[in-house]
C-alpha cells in the first residue's frame, strides 16, 4: 500500500521543496503545521520517531500544491477531505500540475505503464458510475514514478 507518508515524501522530492516550502504548502490551503510535524511525518518508515501523516493533512498539503502551482482561488479554501484514495491523489496532482489525459498517459508510459484513455477516465469518474474504476497502488506508485522520471531528470 502507498501510505501518505510516501505520497507526502515523493512529491517533496519530486519538486525539490524545502521545510519552509512544504509549511508553505499548508498554509496555502490555510493549515497550520509546525517544522517539527513536517520532520516527523518525513521520517523513514523503520525511524521510530516517525509520525502517520492523517489523510485530512495530506489532502490539505495537496490541496495547497494546487494553490501554489496553479494559483489560489478567490473565497474560502476547499475543506480538506477526511478520507482519502488513490484515486483523489491521483485528481489533486492532475489539478495542480494542470495535466491533460494525453499528459498523464505519457507520465505513466515514463514509468513503464501502458494506459489508455478510457482506463485513466475511469480513476476519475464518481464511485458509483457503472465505469468508475479504484486507482490501485501500483498505478499511483508508479505514477509517482514517472513525475519523479519527468520532473528530476
Amino acid at each position: 500500500m502507498v501510505s501518505n507518508n510516501d505520497i507526502l515524501r515523493r512529491v517533496r522530492y519530486i519538486f525539490d521543496f524545502g521545510d519552509d516550502d512544504m509549511i508553505g504548502l499548508f498554509s496555502s490551503a490555510d493549515f497550520v503545521v509546525t517544522r517539527s510535524q513536517v520532520s516527523e511525518w518525513l521520517k523513514k518508515d523503520e525511524d521510530p520517531e516517525k509520525r502517520d501523516i492523517s489523510d485530512q493533512y495530506l489532502a490539505a498539503f495537496l490541496n495547497g500544491l494546487i494553490n501554489v502551482k496553479r494559483g489560489k482561488k478567490e473565497g474560502p479554501q476547499p475543506i480538506p477531505e477526511k478520507r482519502l484514495n488513490n484515486n483523489l491523489v491521483l485528481r489533486k496532482l492532475k489539478i495542480a500540475l494542470n495535466l491533460r489525459d494525453d499528459d498523464m498517459i505519457g507520465i505513466f508510459k515514463i514509468a513503464g505503464i501502458k494506459i489508455s484513455k478510457p482506463e485513466l477516465s475511469a480513476f476519475f469518474r464518481k464511485p458509483g458510475h457503472q465505469k468508475y474504476r479504484e486507482c490501485q497502488d501500483q498505478y499511483l506508485r508508479n505514477f509517482l514514478k514517472g513525475l519523479q522520471i519527468k520532473y528530476r531528470s
